[in-house]
């Protein structure tokens, strides 16, 4: 999640761009860069670091024009460097682009564009958009740019510039966020509000397959195909803080609310265009190397370690190879037995979590072979790794993970699936029948947030009690114990959560009256156990909330006193939506106690001490 500004005016746009960017600075990022119109022409600055290290350059070379684009990179392709951070130019330094998204087939585009004389510098998907504009170039950038994004597929939001035609700025939208600021004698762009709420509250909403191009005294919208449109100009009237959270009261709020778009980004260029197949380019075993691991350990600490408790059903249910799941801080003193037919997969959001690190460290040193889950291009864990797969959820603000869990589970269902293909535990078909239920699931989140209020009311109702209890078997079990952290997490209300079947070995002494019970009753093959376990709680006056498929209300209601449904998927993937009821849960319940959502007490975002 990338952070774009773009300014074409009569003032000096260094300062402009640079206060746009600092404000953006929430999204994250690893570099920054502008592109300005001085004297000398198009000129660029950008650095790897933090938004003072690009200022401290500026200052003492200022780049000096009224026409401007400026980007803060969160990687995706090719780690955090100088020559890989925005802008970028083709070879001519005539064309200049900045970029929010992924360019799914940037390297066929590269591959014919290298065959045509082009010279490459960076590892970005981004630097192909440059030169492809800079080819389809015929002294109209506005159509240069049309046919340039008619060859991408993918993920963008662009601000482009070219010395041929300097009181223009062109700005693209699709999949990715990009508005349009509206002032007198002066004009923006932008990926969200704060970057030009303090220059102007009216702008323009781009949506998908729109773009529009910016003059000092103009506005032109039109479609992707040249068609002209119009819009209604938008007013804001909300202050920064809440500008900056998209209009939600917190961080988490967002975040969760932006898990659709993290589903689709995270599956983005690693499912064929037929859906047939997965294919994880970034991935350097080659599938005869898959094939040879005998076993596989999953390590990781908190969310991720539950992300990697689903990933075990997944990896043994799809690929048939049998998985460990082991907590990173425990894993290197239990002496894990490791030969070089294990596959060490670890997970870390951040990664650079100091535990996990020191698995990763011991599964080498004893001759694994590790792939890493993480959402950070360029982490310790990402470079030390022998393959990544890079989740892109985008940075999360909140303490309390909920988009880089999620996305840590589609990175598992791929990976299954991929590893699937190569062992021919599944056929081509039935690849393409998970495929098609996943391509389903940012639609089918959609639905379970637009029924949020629901969830409120329980949670508010739960949050006068002091203890609670989560109960699942097989693979909800794994997303009650998220679902229990989560509400630890925020609320610091007491949460446990039991596999179901173990109620009667002691966990059913600590139920009373009136205590809540949460149950997931997802697995259709093991729901009639569930209801057992269920009737047992509510025996000993458990008042439990149901999560289950839609379908089964009528059946379950005659067992619980609360129920909320989610939409029917396969059963390997009803984590991914279960587990968004329970996200609200937590963030309402923490929200009736008062308590500060996105900075828990106690609570750091990534632990990077053992």
């Amino acid at each position: 999640m990338c952070g774009i500004v773009g300014y074409i005016g009569n003032r000096e746009s260094q300062p402009i761009l640079l206060e746009g960017l600092k404000k953006l600075e929430y999204r994250g990022y690893d570099s920054a860069g502008i592109a300005v119109f001085t004297e000398q022409g198009l000129e660029i600055t950008k650095t790897v670091g933090r938004l003072a290290n690009l200022e401290g350059r500026l200052s003492d070379d200022p780049l000096r024009g009224t026409v401007g684009i400026g980007h803060t990179r969160w990687a995706t392709h090719g780690k955090p460097s100088d020559v890989n951070s925005h802008p970028h130019v083709d070879n001519t330094l005539k064309f200049s682009v900045v970029h929010n998204g992924i360019i799914e087939n940037y390297l066929e585009l590269k591959e014919e564009l290298m065959h045509q004389g082009h010279r490459f510098l960076s590892e970005t998907d981004t630097e192909v958009i440059s030169h492809l504009i800079s080819v389809e170039y015929e002294g109209d950038i506005v159509k240069a740019v049309q046919r340039a994004v008619s060859k991408m597929r993918g993920a963008f939001a662009l601000g482009v510039l070219t010395e041929y035609e300097p009181d223009k700025l062109v700005a693209v939208r699709y999949a990715s966020p990009l508005i349009i600021g509206i002032g007198e004698g002066e004009k923006y762009i932008a990926s969200d509000i704060p970057a030009i709420l303090e220059h102007t509250r009216d702008i323009y909403i781009l949506n998908d397959g729109e773009m529009a191009v910016l003059t000092r005294d103009s506005v032109e919208l039109m479609t992707i195909e040249g068609n002209l449109i119009s819009k209604d100009v938008f007013h804001v009237d909300w202050d920064l803080m809440t500008a900056e959270k998209g209009g939600f009261d917190h961080f988490m709020l967002k975040e969760i609310h932006e898990q659709p778009k993290a589903y689709r980004d995270t599956m983005r260029g690693r499912i064929s265009e037929d859906g047939r197949s997965v294919t994880l380019p970034e991935l350097k075993m080659s599938a005869e190397m898959l094939r040879g691991f005998n076993r596989v350990h999953i390590v990781a600490c908190g969310t991720a370690m539950h992300a990697g408790m689903v990933g075990k059903t997944v990896i043994e249910q799809l690929a048939r190879v049998p998985v460990e799941t082991d907590v990173a801080s425990e894993y290197r003193y239990r002496s894990p037995i490791i030969t070089k037919d294990t596959l060490v997969i670890v997970v870390s959001q951040s990664g650079e979590t100091a535990d996990t690190l020191a698995a990763l460290r011991e599964a080498q040193r004893c001759g694994a072979r590790v792939l890493a889950i993480t959402n950070v291009v360029g982490s310790s864990v990402a470079r030390e790794a022998d393959d990544v797969i890079i989740t892109l959820a985008g940075p999360e603000i909140a303490v309390a993970s909920t988009k880089a869990y999620t996305s840590q589970l589609i990175a598992f269902y791929l990976f299954g699936l991929y590893w699937a293909q190569a062992n021919g535990t599944k056929s081509e078909d039935e690849v393409a029948h998970i495929l098609a239920a996943m391509d389903s699931l940012p639609d089918q989140v959609e639905k379970i947030l637009a029924q949020a209020e629901t969830i409120k009311g329980v949670a508010e109702s739960m949050s006068r009690h002091s203890s609670l209890f989560f109960i699942g078997r097989g693979i909800d079990y794994a997303v009650a114990l998220e679902g229990s952290l989560k509400l630890k997490e925020i609320s610091y209300i007491h949460s446990e959560a039991y596999a179901a079947g173990e109620l009667k070995h002691g966990t059913l002494a600590l139920i009373e009256e009136g205590i809540p019970v949460i149950a997931l009753l997802t697995q259709e093959d093991l729901y009639e156990k569930m209801l057992s376990n269920i009737k047992e709680t509510k025996a000993r006056g458990a008042n439990v909330l149901g999560i289950i498929n839609e379908g089964f209300e009528a059946e379950t209601a005659k067992s619980v006193d609360r129920q909320f449904a989610i939409p029917r998927t396969l059963p390997i993937l009803t984590p991914a939506l279960s587990v968004v009821p329970l996200q609200l849960l937590s963030y309402y319940a923490s929200l009736a106690l008062g308590h500060d959502v996105d900075k828990p007490r106690n609570l750091a975002k990534s632990v990077t001490v053992e």
